[in-house]
């Protein structure tokens, strides 16, 4: 902006002057302009008696074009028809109206970008909308002291019909044709330049409603797209259903062959799942593994039961990846949203307890959400509140069953097992409730209410002066994997040599990680027995028991329960003890339930024997009152009245 007095650009800062470079835009001085020809009160007012607009924008160090008003006087408001109040603080666009040329526009842009100074002629809008024709001048500036960017902008209010050779000069005079012709090239390049973002603003758009791998629908699409179908379910529109597809085995193959196969598998899914859906169907992948189809009900629920039926067998199919052929299934959930629900909203979840019940049948299959499931749910919610409660009140008990040493019929430990003494249910074993604990992560904080109990147990077997050596408490692989399990049975009191910690045998696979590797390397430093329970169930090889180096094997009761009248199942019982004995570990026979089960085992080889032969699980005063009436002595190879007597009890 040019003094009319000095010839040099101004600004004002509170009541103070600084004098700028009309043409760098650098100041010259801080100090206040003084002057003993003109009086101070002059200089002050001169810009509210200007009658060019005035406005002064504070900028973006990082784009000049990104501006809001600090200051502007009375001309700026009286063109632009906002008051001083309303202008200040606002963005520098109010400066562009409905009417200025998209061109023109971008023009400004691009120069306030370049902080550059200049002039332009262009319509614009006031604030009530009228249209009006303006010649903006724009200076920047700049605060040597905070560092901070400005722009000085002028506006004077000039007749539609101004020439276009007046449109726009670097001065202030008429622009010369060549300038003219550069400006015309330059809102061309522009105008192309502003397709070319409209383009990638349409493909950025795109691809945030898609998923960048398999070029399905993704998360944030597909709950656009649920919420628009429930909305027209309301208003009278179609039934639809949700299909909640889960692989069975991605986590498997992507640890054992690589990302890039579990990549090429997650295309191969979106392929099939394209290839058996119709048009109107949405598929999106929301995340990992799992896939969602929405997909009209139509006339017949059939349509969706055949649907489900393709994707299953489909997806069940081997896959080839470079060169290998690799196995894999999913399970499905299936749910219908109808007008007549309660809450159409619950679909997706309705589908993926659908889903999670297929898991639970075996895998490679679909099922329906029902009624029961639904009933189920609740029930799940309400077994949650109820072990919240039960926490707080340490509702939870252990209990204990023998363990004895196959040779002198003594016992050797007792196996504790967690009882809830649910107050209206009675007692309750862990299969009961042990699952909902573990989803809810509370299996640490029943675990430290047994292990209070469980030291005051031992603190009384001892002063009543009867035998229990050792305890032997089961780990889920989830507990393994807690840090704080180790801590709590640092601080949980009990002797460490007088416990054993049966891990089962799905915990310790070849693809165990290394928390678990960990803990376990913490338990042996403790000097913890380690035990391994269940074995034969599972899938584990002598090089998974290698790596877990446990003490002690319990084979699981299946096998010794028919071994008194099958020969090939004591072949086999056989073959798994000596497993055991190569490995140098003590073998535990579980399920022993007869005397000739107890005979078997351990003339085959096995060190302790377990089962209800000895006794079913007891609490804490029945353990007490059998190892005073037989002192430990649990079992004898020839009959006697004391282990007769013990065993009709």
């Amino acid at each position: 902006m040019l003094c009319l007095f000095c010839g040099k650009d101004w600004l004002t800062a509170d009541t103070e002057f600084f004098l700028v470079d009309g043409a760098t835009g650098v100041q010259w001085g801080m100090a206040p302009i003084v002057s003993s020809v003109v009086p101070e009160e002059l200089l002050e007012a001169l810009p509210q008696k200007c009658s060019e607009g005035l406005m002064l924008a504070m900028a973006s160090d990082d784009d000049g074009a990104v501006m809001v008003i600090q200051w502007c006087n009375k001309a700026f408001c009286s063109i632009m028809g906002y008051t001083c109040e309303e202008a200040i603080g606002q963005r520098g666009t109010i400066l562009i109206g409905a009417d200025t040329e998209q061109g023109t526009h971008l023009l400004i842009i691009d120069r306030l970008m370049k902080w550059e100074r200049f002039t332009i002629t262009t319509p614009t809008n006031r604030k009530n909308g009228d249209r009006i024709r303006v010649q903006m001048n724009w200076t920047p500036l700049s605060d040597s002291k905070s560092g901070n960017r400005w722009w000085l902008g002028s506006l004077i209010e000039v007749e539609e019909a101004q020439p276009l050779a007046q449109t726009a000069s670097s001065d202030g005079a008429a622009a010369s044709p060549m300038l003219i012709e550069h400006y015309t090239r330059e809102v061309l390049r522009l105008k192309s330049e502003n397709k070319r973002l409209h383009e990638l603003a349409r493909t950025v758009a795109r691809e945030s409603n898609e998923d960048p791998l398999t070029g399905l629908s993704n998360r944030r699409h597909f709950e656009e797209k649920l919420k628009a179908w429930l909305g027209g379910l309301r208003k009278g529109g179609t039934d639809f259903a949700i299909l909640y597809v889960d692989l069975d085995r991605f986590k498997a193959i992507n640890d054992s062959l690589g990302h890039d196969a579990g990549d090429r598998l997650l295309v191969s899914v979106s392929e099939v799942l394209r290839s058996v859906t119709d048009q109107g169907d949405l598929i999106a992948r929301i995340g990992g593994d799992e896939f969602i189809v929405l997909k009209p009900l139509g006339d017949s629920a059939l349509s969706i039961s055949s649907l489900a039926d393709d994707i299953v067998r489909e997806l069940g199919k081997p896959f080839k990846f470079e060169g290998k052929t690799i196995s894999s299934s999913a399970s499905v959930g299936v749910a219908i949203a109808d007008a007549k629900m309660k809450n159409p909203d619950q679909v997706v979840a309705d589908a993926d307890k659908a889903l999670y019940q297929a898991k639970k049948q075996g895998r490679g299959r679909w099922s329906f959400f029902t009624a029961q499931m639904h009933e189920e749910a609740i029930a799940t919610k309400q077994l949650a509140a109820e072990l919240l409660v039960a926490c707080d009140r340490q509702e939870f008990v252990p209990f204990f069953q023998p363990l004895i040493n196959a040779e002198t019929g003594q016992i050797a430990s007792a196996e504790v097992l967690v009882r809830w003494e649910h107050p209206s249910r009675g007692l309750l074993v862990p299969d009961a409730f042990l699952g909902v604990a573990e989803t809810m992560g509370i299996v640490n904080r029943i675990d430290e209410i047994v292990f209070a109990r469980l030291r005051e147990t031992l603190a009384h077997i001892d002063a009543e002066g009867v035998p229990l050596p050792r305890v032997a408490i089961n780990v889920s692989a989830g507990r393994l994997e807690d840090t704080n399990f180790i801590h709590d049975i640092r601080k949980s009191g009990i002797c460490p040599s007088r416990l054993t910690v049966e891990i089962l045998e799905s915990v310790y696979l070849e693809q165990m990680g290394d928390r678990i590797r960990w803990a376990l390397d913490e338990l042996h430093e403790l000097g913890v027995t380690v035990a391994v329970d269940d074995f034969g169930t599972g899938h584990a090889s002598v090089q998974g028991l290698l790596k877990i180096k446990p003490s002690v094997l319990k084979i699981d009761r299946q096998f010794l329960q028919p071994v008194v009248e099958c020969k090939t199942a004591r072949d086999l019982l056989q073959s798994i003890v000596d497993i055991g004995k190569s490995l140098n570990t003590r073998v535990v026979a579980e399920g022993v339930e007869t005397e000739a089960h107890a005979r078997i085992a351990r003339d085959m080889g096995c060190d302790y024997l377990q089962g209800y032969y000895f006794g079913r699980p007891m609490d804490v005063d029945a353990l007490s009152e059998v190892l005073l009436e037989t002192g430990g002595l649990f079992w004898q190879r020839a009959e006697d009245p004391v282990a007769l007597a013990r065993r009709a009890m």
